[in-house]
């Protein structure tokens, strides 16, 4: 049996004919850029996100960056931000001219530990960007309530957690602004590139429009530097139809979940580490990981079987050398670099079959009762 990390077919054969009904509205019209879709999108999106202000813009690494220019972070300010993520969160913050300020994790979430926070916080600090991993959201009230009193503005890192909730609240509530990937991989995917920020700071939110049309307000009128990063409108018709199935795509992600936490808990017992899941967080498992002894090995083991896997994230970024000049060596953040070398992530996608789950598992007893 082949089971892939993610097949995107099926649900595209159920939404085919919508879908290019979609397309071919925006084509008749021959408006392509910020137009009608892309307005009723961001306000979709905003009020999914009981939020005041969607921002379509061409990516979710734009978002991080325009939301950083949009808070005036820039050359000497500092961010605090998880080392276990992917490279755009801290990127975007040097990108600015800004210094990003890694913290570890909780072991068991893989999100920023809040506890680790504050000791990291100078005169310098202007923010802090919780990365919801995986798809459960980081603990929010007590980000707040640092943020809150050293007065930083919040970032969320949203973009593999849309739908997720903390204590009932949705992603962009509790942030000062929250970013969005549309990228096709996401629980919510474009057919390319495609990305959103969320937030209810009506002032940020205007400066973020005008950031993603290269600073311009009124057109040919700069006041600011810019990017060109729009949604483009034909991404904006796709995920609008897409949109819709969200809650209900997330509802399978977690179905299957609980289905791998029942097969793994029975066949290996404690050998590896289920994904854990706060009481008071709904997690919308972008991500399926685990920790595993010996992941390197078996991940080979489980290639040879057919059955795909990845690893988010080998290196930490603390440790990549485009950030070397910042001092961290090797055992300054404990639990992310533990984290990268256990984690690993098994295939996990709505349509994702019972069978394809049970051989995956049996695969992963097999290589252990090997080993």
């Amino acid at each position: 049996m082949k089971v892939p990390m993610l097949d995107l077919t099926e649900q595209y054969q159920n939404l085919k004919e919508e879908i290019h009904t979609a397309m071919e509205d925006v084509m008749s019209k021959a408006h392509f850029i910020l137009g009608q879709n892309v307005k009723d999108l961001e306000a979709s999106v905003a009020e999914y996100s009981n939020a005041a202000h969607g921002i379509g813009v061409a990516n979710g690494s734009d978002a991080l960056n325009i939301s950083i220019l949009g808070l005036n972070i820039g050359p000497g300010d500092e961010v605090i931000c998880p080392s276990f993520t992917f490279f755009a969160t801290a990127g975007a913050v040097a990108r600015a001219g800004a210094t990003p300020v890694f913290v570890d994790i909780d072991p068991k979430t893989f999100n920023i530990d809040p506890e680790k926070i504050e000791a990291a916080i100078t005169s310098k600090t202007k923010a802090i960007i919780p990365v919801h991993l995986y798809g459960q959201m980081a603990d929010m009230d007590k980000i707040k309530e640092i943020a809150d009193k050293h007065n930083l503005a919040i970032i969320e890192d949203a973009a593999q957690s849309i739908g997720s909730l903390y204590k009932g609240k949705k992603v962009g509530e509790l942030g000062t602004t929250a970013c969005y990937s549309f990228f096709p991989t996401k629980n919510l995917g474009a057919y390319g590139d495609a990305g959103m920020i969320i937030t209810s700071d009506d002032e940020v939110g205007e400066r973020m429009r005008v950031i993603r049309v290269h600073g311009s307000k009124p057109k040919y009128y700069h006041h600011v530097l810019g990017y060109n990063s729009r949604l483009d409108e034909l991404q904006a018709a796709i995920l609008n139809v897409k949109f819709k199935h969200l809650d209900d795509w997330s509802n399978q992600r977690r179905e299957n979940a609980y289905y791998y936490n029942e097969l793994l808990h029975k066949e290996l017992g404690d050998m590896i580490v289920t994904p854990y899941e706060e009481e008071f967080n709904h997690h919308v498992y972008h991500q399926y990981t685990i920790r595993v002894p010996k992941r390197d090995e078996l991940q080979a083991y489980l290639k040879e079987q057919g059955v795909a896997t990845m690893i988010y994230y080998p290196q930490p970024l603390h440790l990549q050398p485009v950030f070397k000049e910042l001092g961290f060596n090797e055992g300054d953040l404990p639990e992310t670099e533990k984290a990268a070398k256990e984690a690993i992530s098994l295939p996990m996608f709505p349509e994702l079959k019972r069978e394809q789950q049970e051989y995956v598992v049996s695969k992963i007893k097999e290589f252990y009762n090997k080993a």
